[in-house]
């Protein structure tokens, strides 16, 4: 399994609180430009709508600039293959606690390219501020006893 995009703001604006995985359903110009590293999750997030739920916001530039279809749009909203019971428990969550529904990350799982998406709960600049400061004590403290 490698990591071909990853959402690194995410840990640090959002508490995350569950997480599950998700196909994605891509074209095939799409695909080899995630595998190529190429994408962007920034300020995307999952919208579910008529059962389905899709990816909403996230850049895949294309593969080759001169070789793309005319009419194709980076942006694009992108369907995440799930199951029933899986769409209904995170629009259950979504709606009923007032959260939000962001992708993690992307990466390969064999020949399948796979979404980490994340139920999550937005984070005020104090609560920013608290985890940093309780990350650098706890990393102190580690270093403290490892010397010791």
């Amino acid at each position: 399994m490698s990591v071909l995009v990853d959402y690194r703001k995410a840990r640090a604006n959002y508490e995350i609180l569950e997480s599950t995985e998700a196909g994605i359903e891509l074209l095939g110009l799409e695909a080899k430009s995630l595998k190529a590293g190429r994408g962007s999750l920034d300020g995307s997030h999952v919208l579910i709508r008529g059962g389905e739920a899709y990816l909403v916001n996230m850049l895949i530039p294309p593969y080759q600039e001169k070789n793309t279809p005319p009419g194709y749009e980076p942006r694009r909203n992108r369907r995440l293959l799930l199951t029933r019971a899986e769409i209904g428990r995170l629009a259950d969550q979504a709606e009923s606690r007032g959260l939000t529904i962001v992708p993690i990350s992307i990466y390969n799982k064999g020949k399948l390219i796979k979404v980490q998406v994340a139920v999550v709960r937005g984070r005020k600049q104090y609560d920013k501020r608290e985890v940093i400061k309780r990350r650098e004590t706890d990393r102190a403290v580690r270093r403290e006893f490892r010397d010791r």
